[in-house]
């Protein structure tokens, strides 16, 4: 796919695995429309992409409550008229046991990891099925199908965004909209740095990595299409 002026929506831009995103599709001339709810980091990452000569669109959102999301597709079908890919990365972690974790942080993480994002996704569709194209990459996790102490939650939840993505590139491959998503381990973010905090941060995977492993999703043929890529650190055991 050649990116130069395709209109992408990238959620949780403001900082990590999102910001190295969108400034590597600004950097091939994406049009990048940032999305995070903090506005000030949101704002910074704009301002670095329009110092490299770069197309982007800061609109500050809370994945997690609807009307917000709502009101950003709105605006990116206002303004554009299209949308030609959709990035869901924006995600966050709460840990405890299971025994002890209260239904208030389990609702918060699902209300963004899952909930959110399969809003994203309907409302991307609305505007790509009458396009009859359109990609939709899901930034998932290793916890997306593995098992992890004290993370029962947060694996569920990116369970879950396995589920959507599998059920959606089923049903919508044939309309020209295709859905991948990419599994990291442990990236070198401040989620990361929370969930782990024992682990030696020299080992973990750079943000920029994800990243560059959308260009490669992005870049590929129109006869070739990759359902999922797991990418692990080089210190953690193979398969």
């Amino acid at each position: 796919m050649n990116l130069k002026d395709k209109v992408v929506v990238i959620t949780g831009a403001s900082k990590g695995i999102g910001k190295n995103i969108s400034i590597a599709l600004a950097k091939e001339g994406a049009i990048t429309v940032l999305v995070s709810r903090n506005k000030k980091t949101l704002e910074k990452t704009h301002e670095e992409i329009l110092s490299l000569g770069g197309k982007a669109l800061a609109i500050p959102a809370d994945i997690s409550k609807e009307e917000e999301i709502l009101n950003l597709f709105s605006k990116v079908k206002d303004q554009f008229g299209r949308l030609d890919i959709l990035i869901n990365n924006a995600a966050t972690i709460i840990t405890g046991k299971l025994v002890d974790f209260s239904l208030k942080d389990y609702d918060k993480m699902m209300q963004t990891n899952l909930r959110g994002l399969y809003i994203c996704c309907q409302q991307a569709l609305r505007i790509m099925l009458p396009q009859k194209s359109g990609y939709i990459i899901n930034i998932s996790s290793v916890a997306g199908f593995k098992g992890y102490a004290e993370q029962s939650a947060y694996t569920a939840s990116k369970h879950g965004v396995m589920g959507i993505t599998k059920s959606l590139a089923a049903e919508v491959y044939k309309d020209g909209i295709f859905v991948s998503a990419i599994l990291p381990g442990g990236v070198d973010t401040e989620l990361a740095w929370y969930a782990r905090p024992d682990i030696d941060r020299s080992i973990l995977i750079s943000p920029q990595d994800i990243a560059d492993t959308v260009l490669y999703l992005l870049r590929l043929s129109d006869t070739a299409w990759v359902d999922q890529i797991y990418i692990h650190r080089k210190t953690a055991q193979p398969f």
